[in-house]
Protein backbone atom coordinates (compact mmCIF):
# COMPACT_ATOMS: atom_id res chain seq x y z
CA UNK A 1 0.00 0.00 0.00
CA UNK A 2 1.52 3.52 -1.12
CA UNK A 3 1.28 5.82 1.36
CA UNK A 4 2.99 8.95 1.96
CA UNK A 5 2.33 8.86 5.79
CA UNK A 6 6.24 6.79 6.51
CA UNK A 7 7.87 10.28 5.28
CA UNK A 8 5.92 12.43 7.56
CA UNK A 9 4.52 12.75 10.99
CA UNK A 10 0.81 12.31 10.72
CA UNK A 11 0.45 14.90 13.37
CA UNK A 12 4.05 16.68 12.56
CA UNK A 13 3.22 19.55 10.95
CA UNK A 14 2.77 18.69 6.90
CA UNK A 15 -0.57 19.03 6.89
CA UNK A 16 -1.56 20.33 3.65
CA UNK A 17 -3.82 23.67 3.14
CA UNK A 18 -7.54 22.91 2.65
CA UNK A 19 -11.01 25.07 2.75
CA UNK A 20 -11.56 27.09 5.80
CA UNK A 21 -15.47 26.76 7.09
CA UNK A 22 -16.86 29.32 9.19
CA UNK A 23 -16.00 27.44 12.24
CA UNK A 24 -12.32 27.62 11.71
CA UNK A 25 -12.47 30.93 10.72
CA UNK A 26 -14.48 31.91 14.11
CA UNK A 27 -11.59 30.37 15.82
CA UNK A 28 -8.53 32.09 13.55
CA UNK A 29 -10.92 35.44 13.83
CA UNK A 30 -10.94 34.91 18.15
CA UNK A 31 -7.25 33.84 18.27
CA UNK A 32 -6.21 36.94 16.29
CA UNK A 33 -8.47 39.38 18.63
CA UNK A 34 -7.53 37.78 21.83
CA UNK A 35 -3.99 38.17 20.96
CA UNK A 36 -4.98 42.63 20.01
CA UNK A 37 -6.42 42.28 23.05
CA UNK A 38 -3.54 40.99 25.62
CA UNK A 39 -0.97 43.26 23.51
CA UNK A 40 -2.92 46.31 24.71
CA UNK A 41 -3.40 44.75 28.54
CA UNK A 42 -6.64 44.95 28.24
CA UNK A 43 -8.82 42.66 30.37
CA UNK A 44 -12.02 40.44 29.17
CA UNK A 45 -14.02 42.44 31.40
CA UNK A 46 -12.88 46.13 29.97
CA UNK A 47 -13.94 44.43 25.98
CA UNK A 48 -16.66 42.96 27.08
CA UNK A 49 -17.75 46.53 28.38
CA UNK A 50 -16.44 48.57 25.14
CA UNK A 51 -19.11 46.24 23.20
CA UNK A 52 -22.11 46.07 25.93
CA UNK A 53 -21.59 42.57 26.83
CA UNK A 54 -19.78 40.21 29.23
CA UNK A 55 -16.19 39.01 29.75
CA UNK A 56 -17.95 35.48 28.79
CA UNK A 57 -19.00 36.90 25.63
CA UNK A 58 -15.16 38.09 24.83
CA UNK A 59 -14.13 35.03 25.96
CA UNK A 60 -16.77 33.06 23.76
CA UNK A 61 -15.81 35.26 20.67
CA UNK A 62 -12.28 34.41 21.21
CA UNK A 63 -12.28 30.72 21.63
CA UNK A 64 -14.94 30.73 18.45
CA UNK A 65 -17.97 29.57 20.45
CA UNK A 66 -20.45 32.09 19.01
CA UNK A 67 -20.85 34.08 15.42
CA UNK A 68 -19.10 37.51 15.05
CA UNK A 69 -21.37 40.80 14.69
CA UNK A 70 -19.21 43.39 12.65
CA UNK A 71 -20.37 45.94 14.98
CA UNK A 72 -18.53 44.24 17.63
CA UNK A 73 -15.44 43.67 15.56
CA UNK A 74 -15.52 47.17 14.26
CA UNK A 75 -16.12 48.11 18.35
CA UNK A 76 -13.12 45.65 19.23
CA UNK A 77 -10.63 46.82 16.89
CA UNK A 78 -11.19 50.62 17.88
CA UNK A 79 -10.47 49.78 21.59
CA UNK A 80 -7.52 47.64 20.37
CA UNK A 81 -5.95 51.05 17.97
CA UNK A 82 -6.56 49.43 15.02
CA UNK A 83 -7.17 52.26 13.25
CA UNK A 84 -5.97 51.23 10.01
CA UNK A 85 -9.16 50.89 7.21
CA UNK A 86 -6.98 48.08 4.95
CA UNK A 87 -6.60 46.48 8.63
CA UNK A 88 -9.67 46.81 9.44
CA UNK A 89 -11.31 46.12 6.30
CA UNK A 90 -9.66 42.89 6.25
CA UNK A 91 -11.10 42.15 10.09
CA UNK A 92 -14.43 42.81 9.34
CA UNK A 93 -14.51 40.70 6.10
CA UNK A 94 -13.14 37.73 8.19
CA UNK A 95 -16.03 37.87 10.25
CA UNK A 96 -18.69 38.30 7.54
CA UNK A 97 -16.99 34.86 6.27
CA UNK A 98 -17.21 33.40 9.81
CA UNK A 99 -20.73 34.13 9.72
CA UNK A 100 -21.89 32.13 6.51
CA UNK A 101 -23.01 28.86 7.28
CA UNK A 102 -21.54 25.49 6.33
CA UNK A 103 -23.10 22.62 4.30
CA UNK A 104 -24.35 21.07 7.08
CA UNK A 105 -26.50 24.05 8.58
CA UNK A 106 -29.32 22.39 6.76
CA UNK A 107 -29.36 19.32 9.29
CA UNK A 108 -28.92 21.91 12.59
CA UNK A 109 -32.87 21.01 13.27
CA UNK A 110 -31.15 17.18 13.64
CA UNK A 111 -27.80 18.20 15.23
CA UNK A 112 -27.01 19.14 18.91
CA UNK A 113 -24.56 22.26 18.84
CA UNK A 114 -22.00 20.88 20.11
CA UNK A 115 -21.85 18.26 17.20
CA UNK A 116 -22.00 20.99 14.66
CA UNK A 117 -19.04 22.39 15.99
CA UNK A 118 -17.30 19.15 15.50
CA UNK A 119 -18.71 19.00 11.90
CA UNK A 120 -16.64 22.77 11.31
CA UNK A 121 -14.11 21.29 12.85
CA UNK A 122 -13.86 17.89 11.00
CA UNK A 123 -14.27 19.47 7.37
CA UNK A 124 -11.77 21.78 7.79
CA UNK A 125 -8.55 20.04 9.43
CA UNK A 126 -6.35 18.67 7.96
CA UNK A 127 -5.17 15.48 9.54
CA UNK A 128 -7.31 13.37 11.98
CA UNK A 129 -6.17 10.51 13.98
CA UNK A 130 -8.58 9.19 15.75
CA UNK A 131 -9.02 5.90 18.07
CA UNK A 132 -12.56 3.98 18.20
CA UNK A 133 -13.15 1.07 20.47
CA UNK A 134 -16.78 0.24 19.91
CA UNK A 135 -17.45 1.07 16.39
CA UNK A 136 -16.36 1.30 12.63
CA UNK A 137 -15.53 4.84 12.58
CA UNK A 138 -18.43 7.00 11.11
CA UNK A 139 -15.78 8.17 8.09
CA UNK A 140 -15.26 4.65 7.32
CA UNK A 141 -18.67 3.02 7.79
CA UNK A 142 -20.69 1.42 4.95
CA UNK A 143 -24.37 2.77 4.39
CA UNK A 144 -25.23 -0.69 5.99
CA UNK A 145 -23.39 -0.05 9.25
CA UNK A 146 -23.87 3.53 9.34
CA UNK A 147 -27.76 3.40 9.35
CA UNK A 148 -27.83 0.28 11.77
CA UNK A 149 -25.61 2.52 14.15
CA UNK A 150 -28.03 5.65 14.03
CA UNK A 151 -30.97 3.84 14.52
CA UNK A 152 -28.73 2.57 18.12
CA UNK A 153 -28.05 5.80 18.56
CA UNK A 154 -32.03 7.39 17.80
CA UNK A 155 -34.35 4.10 18.82
CA UNK A 156 -37.28 6.50 18.96
CA UNK A 157 -36.56 8.50 15.13
CA UNK A 158 -38.64 9.05 12.64
CA UNK A 159 -37.77 7.57 9.18
CA UNK A 160 -37.49 10.53 7.88
CA UNK A 161 -35.03 11.55 10.55
CA UNK A 162 -32.72 8.53 10.22
CA UNK A 163 -32.28 9.08 6.30
CA UNK A 164 -31.42 12.42 6.63
CA UNK A 165 -28.75 11.54 9.68
CA UNK A 166 -27.61 8.83 6.86
CA UNK A 167 -27.41 11.22 4.16
CA UNK A 168 -25.59 13.67 6.70
CA UNK A 169 -22.86 10.68 7.65
CA UNK A 170 -22.43 10.11 3.41
CA UNK A 171 -21.97 13.58 2.81
CA UNK A 172 -19.33 13.61 5.56
CA UNK A 173 -17.31 10.63 4.21
CA UNK A 174 -16.34 13.04 0.79
CA UNK A 175 -13.46 14.32 2.93
CA UNK A 176 -11.99 11.72 1.96
CA UNK A 177 -11.95 11.49 -1.77
CA UNK A 178 -12.41 14.72 -2.18
CA UNK A 179 -9.33 17.50 -3.92
CA UNK A 180 -6.81 17.70 -1.36
CA UNK A 181 -8.63 14.83 1.12
CA UNK A 182 -7.30 15.33 4.23
CA UNK A 183 -5.19 12.17 6.36
CA UNK A 184 -7.06 9.71 8.47
CA UNK A 185 -5.47 7.14 10.46
CA UNK A 186 -7.77 5.15 12.79
CA UNK A 187 -6.74 2.62 15.46
CA UNK A 188 -9.94 0.28 15.70
CA UNK A 189 -10.55 -2.37 18.22
CA UNK A 190 -11.09 -5.61 16.28
CA UNK A 191 -14.04 -6.15 18.32
CA UNK A 192 -15.49 -3.10 17.05
CA UNK A 193 -15.68 -5.55 14.13
CA UNK A 194 -17.59 -8.40 15.53
CA UNK A 195 -20.37 -6.19 16.96
CA UNK A 196 -21.86 -6.00 13.19
CA UNK A 197 -24.82 -8.51 13.53
CA UNK A 198 -24.84 -9.82 9.79
CA UNK A 199 -22.12 -11.83 8.39
CA UNK A 200 -22.94 -10.54 5.08
CA UNK A 201 -23.19 -6.70 6.68
CA UNK A 202 -19.52 -7.52 8.45
CA UNK A 203 -17.99 -8.99 4.44
CA UNK A 204 -19.14 -5.49 3.06
CA UNK A 205 -17.66 -3.38 5.74
CA UNK A 206 -14.33 -5.28 5.92
CA UNK A 207 -14.17 -4.90 2.42
CA UNK A 208 -14.97 -1.39 2.01
CA UNK A 209 -11.74 -0.86 4.77
CA UNK A 210 -9.58 -2.38 3.18
CA UNK A 211 -10.42 -0.49 -0.22
CA UNK A 212 -10.15 2.74 1.79
CA UNK A 213 -7.12 1.76 3.17
CA UNK A 214 -5.69 1.61 -0.37
CA UNK A 215 -6.12 5.49 -0.59
CA UNK A 216 -2.70 7.53 0.16
CA UNK A 217 -4.27 8.88 2.78
CA UNK A 218 -6.11 6.63 4.80
CA UNK A 219 -3.95 4.53 7.08
CA UNK A 220 -6.36 1.42 9.41
CA UNK A 221 -4.20 -0.05 12.21
CA UNK A 222 -6.38 -3.06 13.86
CA UNK A 223 -5.79 -4.07 17.77
CA UNK A 224 -6.23 -7.14 18.25
CA UNK A 225 -8.76 -9.33 20.69
CA UNK A 226 -5.66 -10.92 22.30
CA UNK A 227 -3.67 -7.87 23.54
CA UNK A 228 -5.80 -7.45 26.42
CA UNK A 229 -6.34 -4.32 28.35
CA UNK A 230 -4.44 -0.95 26.55
CA UNK A 231 -3.27 2.37 27.48
CA UNK A 232 -6.57 3.80 26.14
CA UNK A 233 -9.01 2.21 27.91
CA UNK A 234 -10.73 5.48 28.98
CA UNK A 235 -12.48 5.28 25.35
CA UNK A 236 -12.71 6.88 22.12
CA UNK A 237 -11.10 10.28 21.47
CA UNK A 238 -9.90 12.00 17.93
CA UNK A 239 -6.90 14.26 17.51
CA UNK A 240 -7.30 17.49 14.71
CA UNK A 241 -4.98 19.17 13.34
CA UNK A 242 -5.29 22.82 10.94
CA UNK A 243 -3.09 23.64 8.51
CA UNK A 244 -4.39 27.32 9.63
CA UNK A 245 -1.01 28.13 11.56
CA UNK A 246 -3.39 30.17 13.87
CA UNK A 247 -5.25 26.76 15.04
CA UNK A 248 -3.75 24.44 17.71
CA UNK A 249 -3.70 20.89 17.19
CA UNK A 250 -7.72 20.05 19.32
CA UNK A 251 -8.50 17.14 21.06
CA UNK A 252 -12.16 15.60 20.84
CA UNK A 253 -13.81 13.51 23.17
CA UNK A 254 -17.50 12.64 22.70
CA UNK A 255 -20.47 11.98 25.43
CA UNK A 256 -23.62 10.57 25.11
CA UNK A 257 -25.18 14.32 25.38
CA UNK A 258 -22.35 16.55 24.68
CA UNK A 259 -18.63 17.14 23.98
CA UNK A 260 -15.33 18.29 25.39
CA UNK A 261 -12.69 20.16 22.88
CA UNK A 262 -9.10 20.12 24.41
CA UNK A 263 -6.63 22.51 23.12
CA UNK A 264 -3.97 23.11 26.08
CA UNK A 265 -0.54 22.01 24.97
CA UNK A 266 -0.76 19.80 27.91
CA UNK A 267 -3.88 17.51 27.66
CA UNK A 268 -2.92 17.59 23.50
CA UNK A 269 0.53 16.39 24.12
CA UNK A 270 -1.08 13.42 26.84
CA UNK A 271 -3.34 11.99 23.99
CA UNK A 272 -0.69 12.39 21.43
CA UNK A 273 1.24 9.78 23.56
CA UNK A 274 -1.74 8.01 24.10
CA UNK A 275 -1.99 7.94 20.40
CA UNK A 276 1.57 6.83 19.74
CA UNK A 277 1.52 4.16 22.06
CA UNK A 278 -1.47 2.77 20.51
CA UNK A 279 -0.11 2.44 17.22
CA UNK A 280 2.68 0.64 18.25
CA UNK A 281 0.52 -1.96 20.08
CA UNK A 282 -2.29 -2.13 17.48
CA UNK A 283 -1.42 -4.59 14.11
CA UNK A 284 0.58 -2.44 12.05
CA UNK A 285 -1.43 -1.11 8.62
CA UNK A 286 0.14 -4.14 6.73
CA UNK A 287 -0.71 -6.76 9.16
CA UNK A 288 -4.20 -4.95 9.72
CA UNK A 289 -4.93 -5.79 5.82
CA UNK A 290 -3.73 -9.22 6.02
CA UNK A 291 -5.74 -9.62 8.81
CA UNK A 292 -9.06 -8.13 7.42
CA UNK A 293 -8.35 -10.34 3.95
CA UNK A 294 -8.09 -13.12 6.03
CA UNK A 295 -11.37 -12.44 8.04
CA UNK A 296 -12.76 -11.71 4.81
CA UNK A 297 -11.68 -15.43 3.60
CA UNK A 298 -13.53 -16.59 6.46
CA UNK A 299 -16.69 -14.94 6.88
Amino acid sequence: MGTPWSNQDPTGGHAQMRPQGPTVLRIALGTQLRRLREANGITAEAAGYAIRASHAKISRMELGRVGFKERDVADLLTVYGITDEHERATFLALARQANMPGWWHQYSDILPSWFEMYLGLEQASSVIRTYQPHFVPELLQTREVACAVIQLEYPDASADDIERRLALRMTRQEILTQVGALSLWVLIDESALWRLDERSTMREQIQHLIEMAELPNVRIQVIPLFFGVHVAIGGPFAILRFSEPDLPDIVYLEQLTSALYLDKSQDVQHYLMVMDRLCVQANSPTETMTFLRDTLKDL
